[in-house]
């Protein structure tokens, strides 16, 4: 069934269609949620919640952009405001335990370790990474989620890609994670 057919009749709250939605998105949302939210028992209630609020305010969806986009947004946000609501987000210098240093050339690293070397970032690092590399958003959308400056938002993608650099053993020249950030 496509996604207009669903949204038509979750609109509806046709709960065969939601179960159908639910079972396609569930397990790349959990895998969304997992990258912000480590505990499995907190991820999968951000996950209810957040399926919860797309069949709530699935009539609100304009049909511009994809709707996986639409609800990957809720789910983003549903992430910020449980780390948010535990006090989870710090957004300030933050020291990086020295015993996680990683020293391998970057070809070795299979996706499952960089993941890990992600994960292993300050948690405040590791949002604004998530939030401008992986899911696309932009300094000032992340300014705004967050409730902080674009500068905020650009130190600490800044200072995330200098972790990451260290933690594969690259060094500043490595243009893997390039540092300039000319986008606003």
């Amino acid at each position: 069934m496509e996604d207009s057919k669903l949204i038509e009749l979750c609109i509806k709250q046709d709960q065969n269609a939601q179960e159908i939605l639910y079972k396609r998105y569930a397990p790349k949302f959990f895998a969304l949620i997992l990258r912000y939210i480590p505990r499995k028992d907190d991820a999968e209630d951000v996950l209810v919640e957040s399926f919860y609020k797309i069949f709530l305010k699935v009539q609100t969806y304009k049909k511009e952009g994809s709707f996986e986009g639409w609800m990957r947004k809720l789910v983003v946000n549903d992430c910020l405001m449980f780390l948010r609501k535990n006090k989870m987000i710090t957004l300030e210098m933050e020291v990086i335990d020295q015993t996680k240093m990683i020293y391998q050339p970057l070809q070795e690293y299979e996706l499952e370790n960089i993941k890990r070397i992600i994960d292993s970032l300050p948690n405040g690092y590791k949002i604004i990474f998530n939030l401008y590399v992986v899911e696309g958003f932009k300094h000032k959308e992340i300014a705004e989620l967050l409730g902080i400056s674009v500068n905020t938002s650009k130190s600490q993608l800044i200072h995330a890609k200098r972790c990451i650099r260290k933690l594969l053993g690259l060094n500043e020249k490595d243009n893997y994670l390039p540092e300039s950030e000319e986008e606003e």
